[in-house]
């Protein structure tokens, strides 16, 4: 996943699982000249969103090992990446890459979406959990979603 490297590429070459956000977009936008300082802080709040980094006292965190992440020769992250996941792309995601088909994974979200009659990124976020998949900062967000769709 080009996010997940384009992420991982500031902590290894600092050697660091937590980085300054400022330390962060100076590595993407200066040192590798990959986005603009705007386009990086952007991504920042893409990596955030996706589980990638945690922010903790104005620190970005990994909550992968950035090690583990290879680095293709040549690498340069697609603009796109920037584009922020919906829960439900999101949790999709999660569903594949725990090994089940995409197809069969969409099945199940509908058929958990019916029987429960809940969102379908209540639905998907349930499955990804049956699956194993850490899906734990999204399932925060659809909490949210569903208390404020209840007070309405």
């Amino acid at each position: 996943m080009s996010l997940e490297v384009a992420v991982a590429v500031p902590f290894k070459h600092r050697a660091k699982e937590r980085l300054g956000e400022g330390e962060f977009v100076v590595a993407l936008s200066l040192d590798r000249d990959w986005f603009s300082p705007d386009q990086a802080k952007r991504l920042v709040d893409v990596a955030v969103g996706r589980g990638l980094v945690a922010e903790e006292d104005g620190d970005l965190v990994a909550r992968f090992d950035p090690d583990e992440v290879v680095v293709p020769e040549g690498f340069t992250p697609d603009e796109s990446i920037l584009r922020e996941q919906s829960t439900f792309e999101t949790a999709l995601d999660a569903i594949v890459a725990a090994g089940v088909e995409k197809q069969r994974a969409v099945a199940a979200i509908n058929e958990r979406q019916r029987a429960l009659a809940v969102t379908i990124e209540a639905a998907a976020v349930l499955v990804a959990k049956e699956h194993g998949a850490a899906v734990d900062h999204l399932a925060a967000d659809v909490r949210e979603e569903l208390a404020a769709a209840g007070d309405a």
